[in-house]
């Protein structure tokens, strides 16, 4: 694939995971938009021409030339798109001779605007890291979508395992799951789209699917603030309604972001409907671009509020040594949770627009390829790992293996005969949180199990 259109593709997934600093067309869509706009603005010049001598306008591909008498020179500034490629600011010139328009002198437009024919070197490199980094969130993506597809089933399954704090999670999961898809359906759409093509598409097809992408964007970052509200509301509330807190928290994470991708697509629709709606080229993109800076300010308020509760309690003398080793391991899953907060985006949400190329790669490296292992993480953190998943999981190996080994009869027996004492009795306790009969303080002890 051509490295521009790679470029291309890779910049409007980079500005689709929303980076608040990215904003605007990317350079190879401005240009081709500047180059059509002038090409249509000279054809409309070439109907209006009353020349019965001398030569009339002429578009030669990259500039417009307006209509000259015979013998008089025409003088034209190079084309603005060159100052992406060079800061020489040449002038280039055709005379109108009886034989029509002369060639450009000084030099043809490479050379008189500064081209710089060595760029073709660094647009192989480039291709090569592009290439490297679609490989890479791809990758990374895929591992994401096979272990949130699995660690939904394993929470699924398990019914002991069906609580208002695992609820969260599968939709967590199920956030990630829906994004890892969309990515892949815009970048089928876009890699699948001739270069030439690639900034005037505007199917009907095309758009549903970029609404699709930006809806499961804000989703995922919606349901980490709610993982943010939950853990918090835990720490700071000694008894709370988790079922009427947990229909709040879908309304946010999946209700909310319905309502700001509404108003997008409306706005679109009737005020800037123009190509695939990959590219970011309005203010109307702050409709989407402000709700999630709020959900990543307001996960980062929360963490910082997290750490100094658990400050707080490490370091109350009413705590006791086994406590203390319970709220140790609370702080080192709320360190954990720091990528699963989306804390880390909060190093680029400020960052300016103008930014060198080198800082822009290393934003798609850590965003795009870092970023697309981000799912993995939370399945492994939040289920693979997770004590009381594997507690359960073990119980039931425990109790098919023995039904297996004595027969069917085996389930009519004491629950005791498949556990070891007293490993089983922590296991249950463990497995209480879950019930929605136990205590809020039941609740509270089992957080220490998140990792």
């Amino acid at each position: 694939m051509d490295s521009r259109l790679l470029r291309l593709c890779l910049w409007g997934a980079f500005s689709g995971f929303f980076l608040p600093g990215v904003s605007g067309m990317t350079p190879d869509c401005t240009i081709m938009t500047v180059i059509e706009a002038e090409r249509e603005k000279c054809l409309g010049y070439s109907s209006s021409d009353n020349l019965t001598l001398g030569c009339g306008s002429l578009w030669d591909s990259i500039n417009c030339w307006p209509a000259a008498n015979l013998g008089e020179t025409k003088v034209l500034s190079c084309p603005l798109f060159f100052t992406y490629f060079s800061k020489i600011q040449g002038n280039v010139s055709r005379n109108c001779t009886r034989d029509g328009w002369s060639d450009i002198y000084p030099a043809p437009y490479p050379v008189a605007c500064g081209y710089d024919p060595n760029m073709t070197i660094s647009e192989e490199q480039s291709a090569v890291f592009y290439g490297t980094v679609k490989t890479g969130y791809t990758i990374g993506h895929s591992l994401s979508l096979i272990a949130l597809i699995v660690a939904m089933m394993i929470l699924c399954v398990f019914r002991k395992l069906h609580c208002t704090r695992n609820y969260i999670h599968m939709h967590l999961f199920l956030s990630f799951i829906l994004r890892a898809v969309a990515v892949f359906v815009k970048d089928f759409i876009l890699f699948e789209s001739r270069e030439s093509e690639y900034c005037s598409i505007s199917s009907v097809g095309c758009k549903a699917a970029m609404v699709f992408f930006q809806y499961c964007i804000m989703a995922n970052f919606f349901w980490l603030l709610v993982e943010g509200l939950y853990l918090h509301t835990l720490l700071v509330i000694s008894f709370f309604s988790e079922k009427k807190y947990f229909w709040w928290y879908i309304v946010i994470g999946w209700g909310a972001p319905m309502l700001f991708i509404l108003a997008w697509t409306v706005t679109r629709i009737h005020y800037d409907n123009k190509g695939c709606w990959d590219l970011i080229e309005s203010p109307y993109w702050w409709i989407i671009k402000a709700p999630i800076l709020v959900s990543i300010l307001v996960n980062f308020v929360l963490f910082i509020c997290i750490i100094r509760i658990l400050v707080q309690k490490l370091h109350s003398p009413d705590v006791g040594r086994n406590e203390t080793s319970q709220y140790s391991r609370l702080a080192k899953s709320t360190l954990l949770l720091i990528p699963l907060f989306g804390i880390h985006y909060t190093i680029f949400a400020f960052f300016p627009d103008t930014v060198k190329k080198e800082v822009m790669n290393v934003k798609l490296v850590f965003e795009l390829v870092l970023g697309s292992f981000q799912g993995f993480v939370v399945a492994v953190l939040y289920c693979f790992v997770n004590g009381e998943v594997q507690a359960e999981m073990k119980r039931k190996w425990r109790r098919w293996h023995m039904e297996r080994f004595l027969g069917s009869d085996t389930k009519y027996h004491h629950p005791s005969v498949g556990s070891s004492g007293t490993n089983f009795t922590t296991q249950i306790s463990m497995l209480a949180a879950c019930s929605p009969k136990t205590q809020r303080s039941s609740t509270f002890q089992a957080e220490k199990s998140l990792v």
